[in-house]
This record gives structure tokens, sequence and C-alpha cells, in this order.
């Protein structure tokens, strides 16, 4: 079954009008109609129709059962990726294209763990807990757009530093079992020589991220971008001022918090609670 993307806009709009265009083109070369398409892949006149004019987004099973049925020799497989990418909210697609081009990536959390370093069991729990609720559908949108955006963790030419308030390392999102397994998840990629995670505990009397969490985005042209996610807000900040506050906020932060060292053992000491 095919699905309305999460978050459609005109540029993920234009992907899924292509793909049709594509899937149209094999379909009349195979010399069958909407409804004999669908005959043979399981799907209805007006699920394939819609997928031609783009106004749906096709899942896997569509793209790999009509690449079957039209003889389109991988064509039509090869367009997932593309797909996939579309159902991506835009402002998730903006800010995988920056990490992309990061040399260097830093985050401070104060609320929950950084998106780049959860857990899928643990993201699910944080995006069910969104008010008004998510879909189960859009859950599993956001889930896979996270998890896309997680590979740029094993790239070793980009550095990685994360620090964490402690309050976000023991609520337990999900319960305590899914908080214990995402703090080994931590304690793993931490011992990664690219990544560093600190921890700012609770029983520290200055905190300089008490207005919330942000990232800041360190590009290979010697750019440096901030991110912030707050509420309803989602914004890139480039305004040169604005960076300096934030990138002077994180030097405090980061001097605040424990090495990367002592934070791994006291995330050892919080599962050891957990």
């Amino acid at each position: 079954m095919s699905v309305e993307p999460y978050g459609a806009d005109e540029e993920s709009a234009a992907v899924l009008r292509t793909v049709g265009r594509v899937i149209k083109m094999c379909r009349e070369r195979a010399g069958l109609t909407q409804a004999a398409l669908g005959a043979q892949i399981g799907y209805s006149e007006e699920q394939v129709s819609s997928v031609e004019r783009g106004r749906r987004a096709p899942m896997e099973e569509f793209l790999d059962a009509a690449d079957r049925a039209l003889e389109a020799n991988g064509l039509i497989i090869a367009l997932k990726g593309d797909v996939e990418k579309a159902r991506f909210p835009k402002k998730v697609r903006d800010l995988a294209k920056l990490e992309a081009q990061a040399v260097e990536i830093c985050a401070y959390d104060n609320s929950v763990v950084n998106g780049l370093l959860q857990t899928e069991e643990y993201q699910r729990a944080v995006f069910r807990s969104r008010r008004p609720a998510f879909t189960e559908e859009q859950v599993d949108q956001l889930v896979r757009a996270r998890l896309a955006r997680q590979e740029i963790v094993t790239r070793t030419d980009t550095a990685l530093s994360f620090v964490h308030d402690e309050a976000a390392l023991r609520r337990p999102v999900g319960g305590k079992m899914v908080l214990r397994r995402q703090l080994e998840r931590l304690l793993e990629v931490g011992q990664m020589p690219h990544v560093e995670i600190q921890v700012l505990p609770l029983e520290s009397e200055d905190n300089g991220g008490l207005d919330g969490p942000f990232h800041l985005l360190r590009l290979r042209d010697g750019a440096t971008v901030g991110h912030s996610d707050i509420q309803l807000v989602s914004r890139l900040i480039s305004d040169r001022r604005e960076l300096q506050i934030l990138e002077l906020r994180y030097g405090i932060i980061r001097a605040q918090a424990l090495t990367p060292r002592t934070s791994l053992t006291y995330i050892e000491k919080l599962l050891g609670e957990t």
C-alpha cells in the first residue's frame, strides 16, 4: 500500500512526480493500462494512478513489484532512495544535507538523548510522546529519517562532540529497559575515536545551556551554521552575532561538563542504577 508523504513540500513533490513519470513511461512501453498493472502487482487502479501523478509515495513493495511486472531491469528499483528521502520532512532533509558537509558537529541536549545517538526504540518512544500525537505512519517516517541521519556517526572524517545534561540521561523515555539499552549505546559510541560524549551533572551549580538544546555544524568550506529545534520552532542560524553567542556558550558548557573519559564512567554508573 502507498502512503501520503509526511511533511510534503515542493521539493519532495517534484521527486514524486518524476518517479511517477518513470513508472508511467515503463507501463506504457509494456502496453499495460493502470488497471492491468495494478492487477499484476496487487494494487488498485486508483493507487497506480496516484503514484503516476506524484500524489502518493510508493512503498518499496510497490516499486519492486512494478519493476518485475514491467521488466524495467532495475530502473524502477533504483528510485527507492529518492522516494525514501522524499518522505522525510523538509527540515530533516535540510539538516541532513548540512551534516553531510560538516567536518565537526557539536551538540548540547538537556531533555532527551541527542537524535544522532538514539536507538530506534528510544526514538519511537520520543516521537510517540509528542502531543498532539503523531500517527504510527508518521512515527515510522520520522524514525527512518533519523536513522538515515545517523550514518554520519560512522564517518571518521567528521568530529562529533555531544554534551548531555544528566537529566536527559536519567529520564526513562520508553521505560527502564529502553533507557538501559540507550545508555549502552552511548557507551559503545563513546569509544569511537572521533566521538566525544560529555555529561553535565545535575549537581553542578553552573549550566550555560539552560536556554535549551542547540547544534553547531562546522562545514568544509569554513562556514559555521547553528541549529535550534525548540517546541514549534526549528531554525537554522547563520547570523554571525548569534553564532558567536552559541560558540561561546558551547565552549562554556563543555568546560562545565565532565571530561569525555570521566563522562563514560559516569554513564556506566547511571546504567548500573537504572
